[in-house]
């Protein structure tokens, strides 16, 4: 059993790409059940829009999660407590992440490394959202910034 699964359309975000991440992620979380995401890639306009509506921000940014649960930061995902919360595939769906395709490239010529490398570490920074992690204290910040190259790493995508 795969105990993570990305759901992304794969003319933006090949099957293959999506098993790398996939094979960084396992193991990440305890789960007794296949913990599933899905990835929306989207335009400036459409990530303003969201922003905007959902989060009263009405600016464009590079990257929007949409955690479906509260509180599991760190908690095992028990079968036992998603019975009824699973998808035709047997999957639990911890969220759904917009993507900015034109923000992810500016980002990464603006740092320095490859639309790749910007473009995953904005999809793992999404997931970890979508556990429970956030960055409103620098601490938060810093252990998920910690998260974020550890699954990037695992994943083979480097700074390059």
């Amino acid at each position: 059993m795969t105990d993570f699964v990305i759901y992304a359309d794969e003319e933006e975000f090949s099957r293959a790409q999506a098993e790398i991440l996939e094979r960084a992620i396992k193991g990440f979380v305890q789960t007794e059940l296949p913990l599933a995401v899905e990835f929306a890639f989207v335009d400036e306009t459409e990530i303003r829009r969201l922003n905007r509506e959902l989060r009263q921000t009405d600016k464009v940014t590079d990257v929007l999660s949409f955690p479906a649960f509260d509180g599991v930061k760190d908690k095992p995902f028990k079968k036992k407590d998603y019975l009824w919360e699973l998808d035709e595939n047997g999957n639990l769906l911890i969220g759904s992440i917009a993507v900015c395709i034109e923000r992810a490239k500016e980002q990464a010529e603006e740092y320095g490394h490859s639309f790749e490398r910007e473009l995953n570490y904005l999809l793992v920074h999404g997931i970890l959202h979508c556990l429970g992690y956030d960055h409103m204290t620098d601490e938060e910040k810093a252990e998920m910034r910690k998260k974020e190259e550890f699954v990037l790493k695992k994943a083979g995508i480097t700074r390059e």
